[in-house]
Order: structure tokens, then C-alpha cells, then sequence
């Protein structure tokens, strides 16, 4: 490869990659991102041929499909593109069609920068569509080859700076002294195989000096992560009013809502990511009372809000939420949770322990919450006598349009059971529905009482109707209780360490009020069916789940890297140096106690080993080299006209020896071309070229030169 081709590729592969990052972030379509690359090598094809457009072509393009650009975005607005992209994909159009018509250009310099900044506002452009890991790859690529692109640039731009000027050698081409020189020549252009790896240093170099820079810098609002496109806009159940069914509808879909990682506590049976709680019910469904919508803003000190308290620390369950965009601002995370921790303006609580925050439909959240997962002991919980008190009594509410035999039915049910206090009733009235009804996906009860329906006719349904069915019943029994909705925990991912909830996780349960302890307790009649979470296995899956693992590896330690991870990571640090210090100390202290050296010793003994392997590093470098050669190219470079008499004159002295001595009217080169002597020939004229042309040896003509004048030394012994 010639360096003009070297230089073309990777210009063109810098132009080429900048698209890729930008169809990767979906700035461009795959279409359009294929026909680019078809001409782009149509392009190469007509490199230097007639069929370039020149600049004034290019110039009067340009300037007449500017109208049509205006058009795309009017476009791109009245197809009801989101708010956040809005104008992004036509802008993407206009930048791709300007790499176009520049590729199809007859390019000067001018002309390659500009493709080269238009490949730069693409990977920019595409910085802000995309936070995937994948981004970093792509963009690593572009900046490799965008290195070896400028190097090979400025190289070429350095080469038609230099003006030619006519040898004055007076030595023949086909001297053997020179030989070298030839071959250097014919494979001057192996030096552009060697450019690659110049900016893959450069490249290495880069990133060694961003870290650091990346580690300490002052940065805010890191935790919120912009993304293309909207929220879920269909993440029905959360709501202040929810009818029986709607939370059904996530069932059957299954995009990602959230990653969950439990960072210092193992998963509980009856682990779930609570939502919304709803105490009011209608007869169709659930709404919030006017006491339950009454909301507590907190106040946050250095984005840690408090919302609970807790009698021991050790009973807290820490998990690190990746938020998926949302229209709504419900946050999730485990049952009673007792502070939040995030870039969030203000945290809203309301008097069910519902959590929210601003709208976030086109980012991505993460935070940090701690709950109190532990519950009070079933013994406490069975001997709970104690009465409610009058904040408590609204969750005995029922409308008066309720089917009597939903009264029957809880009598009924507790006095099969056998169950004489609150929790035996609860449990009688949750394994009852787990085991009489069945679970289905499919909304089969419906009527102006869905809920009758469900428990007297249909008999099967989804979670919604088992959590309504337990709540009712245990309020027929004068128990206070609350339904929540939420999501079950979703697959675990080993390879990430945290939890994929899908929408098909949506759940709904039913949250139990015991005065003694003051403790809502979980429930959840739903049967089994509906409470197992699928496992995916094979290949594909797995890798999948490594994808999963390094996108949030990606977000926590990248995207999401603000002053807190800066915070944990100082502390981090500081922890790790105080023990390596610590060791070295203690290890250091046995030794001198050992040997009965002291600390002084030990540095002097190290110093003098460095300096021993120096030295043998040093004889073994001249060594290699030899003396004699390195002496004999620093005497010819640094005395050229006397080292051309000296060789010459060792020259006529080896040839009077031999009876042959050059006539005054001969000059050099006719006194060694009479003498049939082809070293001495290739000796004259080097001489010739040094005495008379002001050239200096190389190195190697030295080598040649000495090797010739031992060669006539030997002959004229014989």
C-alpha cells in the first residue's frame, strides 16, 4: 500500500465509522446508513477521475436542497416526533448529505477538513442520543483512525512542501555502496504500515491522561441520563385511580422498566419493588382517598433524603435502582423504605409511603434507596389485639353497592380456618385464594361488579382481582388493608448481579395493618402461577446477560459517576492505601527485626542493584552495536573531508604496495577504472562524491568502504 492509498482509506474510514456511531445511537436509519456506504464507495471508485464534482457544482447543491431540509424538520414535527428529538433526525439528514456531495468532491485540503469536522459533529451529535457502552466502542474506533488519519495528513501536507532539487553524486547507481540506499528507497512506503501504530499510542496515551481527569472532575446532575425517545407511556396500575384490569394490560408486554441491584442483603421470599398504594375502593377499582393524596415534600442534604427511621442498621436493605423513562413519577423500591438517594430536585412521600419524583419521560433515572424489609414475628403478629385508632379506619372502608355474599364468604372462610386472630384470618383468607381459584391472563370478569363476578362466576383471573378479592374480604372482616401495586423482582442476571424487571413483572398484593407493632405486613393471595418468574437459558441468553452487566457497569461508574461515586471512590481509595501502607510497615518491621538491618540499608542495597543492572544494560547495548562501527560512524559524520582523504590515501597506500601508482595526469576515477580492481573502483567514486560533492557517508557506505579495503588488504597478501 502507497501512502496516497494509506491516506485515502483511512480518510474514508474515518467518514464511514462516524455514520456507524451515529446509526448505533439511532440518529440515522439502517437504510440510510446503507446507502451512504454504497456511495461513499462509489466515491473511492471515482477518485481522481473526471466524473468528480468540482466546487462550484458542489456549492450550487448544496444551496438549492437547503429548502428541503427545512422541509424534513417541518416534517419530522407534524409526524409527531418527541419533544426531545425534535429536529435531531433532520439535522442527521443534513449532516449525511453534506458527507455526500464532499465525497463526490474533487478534494483539496480544505475539502478533507471539513470532512473531517462533519464526521466530528456526527459522533457529537450521536454522543447525545446514546449512553450505551457500545457508544464507547464505536467512538474509540473514530478517534483511532481520526489519529491516523490527521498523522497521515499532516505528513502529506509536509512532503509537497519540499522542493526537489538535482543529485550531484558523481557515483554510478549501480554501486554496491549504495545498494542499501536503493532498498531503502524501493520500501519507503513500509513506513505507512507503521503509522497505525503511532496512533494506537497516541490513543493509549489519550485515555491514560482522560481518567484521571475523568476521576476528579466537578460534575452535577450525572445520575439523570438523557435518552432518545419516550417514556413507557402505557405503564397503567400507577396512577391515583386504577379500575380492575388496567394492570393486567403490562402483563403481556415485556420492555425493560428497571434494573435493580441489592447491594448488602439477600432477596426475601416475599421480595417485591413497591409502587403506589391505594386505600379508597370504588366497587370497579381503587383510587386514593383525599387523606391518602396528601404529600410530604423532603428536603435533601447532599442528595440524601430521609423519609423513615429504624431501630438498627443492620436491618437496612440497600438497592441501586436504574430507572428506565417513564411517563409517571412514581420511584420503586423495596416495602417501607426509610430514605432515598439521588440528583432530585425535591422527593414527594405521600401517607401510604409512596414515593415520587418529577417526570422523567425522556431519561433514565438512578438512585439509591434503604429499606426496612424485616417484619414484625408472626408470634407478635398472632397476639395483636390492640384497637385501631381512628387514622386507621378509613381502610375498613367499603361502598354500599358491595354484593352480600362477599360478607358470607370471609365469615365462611375464617370459620373453616378456624382462625381467631388477625393474622390467622389473613392468612386463612390468602392461602384460601391460592388454592380455590385459578390464575389467567385473560379479563373474563367484568359486569357493573367485576370483583362478585370474579369470586362467584369466573373464578380465574390475574393479580389484580386476587389482591382486590383479599383486601375486600379482610375489610368484610373489619381488618384494615391497603392494595399496592408494583412489580415483582424480575429475572436475576448473575453476570450483573441485579434484577431485570420487565412490565410482564407488574404485580399487585395487598398490605395488611397491625396497631401493636404499627407494621403494614405484605400478603399476596395470587396463586403461584402468577408469582413465578421466568428463567432464560442458553447462549444467546447468556450473552445477553454480559451485554446487560457491562451497560450497567456503563451507567453506574460512567454515565452515572457524580459527586457521590466521586465521594465513595476518595474513600475507597484512602481505605486501600492505609492497608498496602500498613503492610508494607509490618512486613518491613519483621524483616529489619530478621535480619537486624535497618531501613537505611535496604535502600542503600536496592540503590546499588538498580545501578549494577544499568550498567550491565548499558555494556550489553554497546556490545551489541560494537565499538569499532559506533567509532568509525561518529569520526565520518563528524569530519567528512578528512575521513574521504583518509580512506583514499589508506586506498593509493594498499594499491603502491601492489606496484600500482596513479600516473599525475590521471585523475581518480581514470587511475581505478584502468585498474580493473572493482573495489577500488566503488572506493573512488564514493571519494569523489565526499571530496568533491560535500556528501556525507552514511553508517553504512562507511561499513561498505571499510569492508572493501580489508577485501584489496587480502588479495594483496596472496
Amino acid at each position: 500500500m502507497n501512502f496516497k492509498t494509506y491516506f485515502q482509506a483511512f480518510s474514508y474510514s474515518t467518514v464511514a465509522i462516524a455514520t456507524l456511531v451515529l446509526l448505533l445511537a439511532g440518529g440515522v436509519s439502517l437504510l440510510l446508513a446503507l446507502l451512504f456506504w454504497l456511495v461513499m464507495i462509489g466515491a473511492w471508485k471515482l477518485e481522481g477521475t473526471k466524473w468528480q464534482l468540482s466546487e462550484r457544482t458542489v456549492l450550487i447543491v448544496v444551496i438549492v436542497s437547503m429548502p428541503l431540509f427545512f422541509l424534513d424538520w417541518k416534517y419530522q414535527q407534524l409526524s409527531g416526533d418527541n419533544v426531545g428529538r425534535l429536529g435531531v433526525t433532520a439535522l442527521a439528514h443534513l449532516i449525511v448529505f453534506l458527507s455526500v456531495v464532499k465525497l463526490l468532491q474533487v478534494k483539496r485540503d480544505r475539502d478533507w477538513v471539513f470532512l473531517y469536522l462533519i464526521s466530528f459533529f456526527e459522533v457529537l451529535l450521536a454522543a447525545g442520543l446514546s449512553f450505551s457502552p457500545v457508544f464507547l466502542i464505536t467512538v474509540t474506533l473514530y478517534l483511532l483512525s481520526t489519529l491516523s488519519t490527521i498523522i497521515a495528513f499532516e505528513i502529506q501536507k509536509s512532503k509537497r512542501s519540499l522542493v526537489p532539487t538535482e543529485t550531484r553524486l558523481l557515483v554510478a547507481p549501480d554501486s554496491r555502496i549504495f545498494k542499501s540506499q536503493r532498498r531503502r528507497t524501493a520500501t519507503r512506503n513500509v513506513e505507512a504500515y507503521r503509522l497505525p501504530f503511532v496512533a494506537v499510542g497516541l490513543l493509549m496515551l489519550i485515555f491514560i491522561l482522560a481518567v484521571p481527569l475523568f476521576l476528579v472532575a466537578p460534575r452535577s446532575g450525572a445520575a439523570m441520563l438523557a435518552r432518545s425517545g419516550g417514556g413507557l407511556s402505557n405503564l397503567v396500575g400507577f396512577s391515583e385511580s386504577v379500575n380492575l384490569g388496567e394492570l393486567g394490560e403490562l402483563k403481556g408486554n415485556s420492555s425493560v422498566v428497571m434494573h435493580v441491584r441489592l447491594e448488602n442483603s439477600q432477596p426475601t421470599p416475599l421480595l417485591r419493588w413497591r409502587g403506589v398504594a391505594l386505600d379508597e375502593y370504588t366497587g370497579r377499582g381503587w383510587r386514593k382517598s383525599a387523606e391518602a393524596k396528601r404529600v410530604v415534600e423532603k428536603k435533601s442534604y447532599r442528595g440524601f433524603f430521609q423519609l423513615g427511621t429504624i431501630e438498627a442498621g443492620h436491618r437496612l436493605s440497600a438497592q441501586t435502582v436504574f430507572l428506565e423513562p417513564l411517563e409517571s413519577s412514581v420511584l420503586f423500591a423495596a416495602p417501607r423504605l426509610v430514605a432515598v438517594q439521588g440528583d432530585f430536585p425535591v422527593v414527594r412521600v405521600d401517607t401510604e409511603g409512596s414515593m415520587q419524583s418529577r417526570g422523567h419521560e425522556y431519561e433514565r433515572i438512578l438512585y439509591k434507596a434503604l429499606s426496612d424489609t424485616t417484619e414484625p414475628d408472626v408470634t407478635a403478629l398472632q397476639n395483636d389485639s390492640q384497637p385501631y385508632s381512628a387514622a386507621i379506619l378509613r381502610y375498613l372502608q367499603l361502598p354500599d353497592t358491595i354484593d352480600p355474599r362477599i360478607h358470607t364468604l370471609a365469615n365462611s372462610i375464617a370459620y373453616n380456618a378456624h382462625a381467631h386472630t388477625r393474622y390467622d384470618e389473613a392468612k386463612a383468607i390468602e392461602t384460601y385464594l391460592q388454592h380455590a381459584y385459578g390464575y389467567s391472563l385473560e379479563m373474563k370478569a367484568g359486569g357493573p361488579d367485576p370483583l362478585a363476578d370474579f369470586l362467584f362466576n369466573v373464578k380465574t383471573g390475574h393479580c389484580e382481582y386476587f389482591s382486590t378479592a383479599m383486601a375486600v374480604l379482610l375489610r368484610a372482616r373489619s381488618i384494615p388493608s391497603r392494595v399496592v401495586n408494583g412489580f415483582l423482582p424480575g429475572e436475576y442476571n448473575d453476570a450483573a448481579g441485579a434484577y431485570t424487571v420487565r412490565q410482564s413483572d407488574a404485580h399487585s398484593w395487598v398490605e395488611v395493618y397491625f396497631p401493636e407493632t404499627q407494621a403494614w405486613v405484605t400478603f399476596d393471595p395470587t396463586p403461584a402461577a402468577g408469582r413465578t418468574e421466568p428463567v432464560s437459558s442458553g447462549l444467546v441468553s447468556r450473552v445477553g446477560k454480559y451485554a446487560e452487566a457491562l451497560e450497567l457497569v456503563w451507567f453506574q461508574y460512567v454515565v452515572g459517576y457524580d459527586k457521590q461515586e466521586q465521594r465513595s471512590l476518595a474513600t475507597s481509595l484512602s481505605s486501600r492505601l492505609f492497608q498496602y501502607r500498613r503492610y508494607l510497615g509490618e512486613a518491613t518491621s519483621g524483616l529489619q527485626k530478621a535480619t537486624g538491618a535497618n531501613l537505611p540499608t535496604f535502600a542503600l542495597l536496592g540503590g546499588l542493584l538498580a545501578l549494577g543492572l544499568l550498567l550491565v544494560f548499558i555494556v550489553t547495548r554497546v556490545r551489541r552495536f560494537g565499538w569499532r562501527a559506533g567509532l568509525t560512524r561518529r569520526k565520518l559524520k563528524a569530519k567528512p573531508q578528512m575521513s574521504a582523504i583518509e580512506f583514499y590515501q589508506r586506498l593509493l597506500t594498499l594499491l603502491t604496495r601492489r606496484g600500482l601508482t596513479r600516473e599525475a595526469n590521471l585523475t581518480p576515477l581514470e587511475f581505478a577504472s584502468q585498474l580493473e580492481l572493482r573495489p577500488a573502483l566503488a572506493i573512488t567514486r564514493a571519494y569523489n562524491r565526499v571530496r568533491f560533492g560535500g556528501h556525507e557517508l552514511s553508517p553504512t557506505e562507511a561499513d561498505e568502504i571499510d569492508r572493501a579495503l580489508h577485501q584489496l588488504e587480502k588479495e594483496g597478501k596472496r
